[in-house]
């Protein structure tokens, strides 16, 4: 369980979004925001799945 929450909260920074901020090429700034606003949504879909994990648990 400690694994899948130190791998969310690499995840929630995500990469894309500075990655986005440094794009000069608004084309590139678009696909790097698509890509960071996935990001988000994975990262909410694991954390999801973490809490529903610790629920079956107890």
């Amino acid at each position: 369980m400690k694994d899948m929450q130190a791998q969310l909260e690499k995840l929630r920074p995500d990469a894309a979004a500075l990655i986005r901020d440094l794009a000069t090429d608004p084309k590139k700034r678009e696909l790097f925001t698509r890509l960071a606003d996935h990001l988000t949504v994975l990262a909410s879909e694991v954390e999801r799945a973490i809490a529903d994990r610790v629920k079956q648990t107890r």
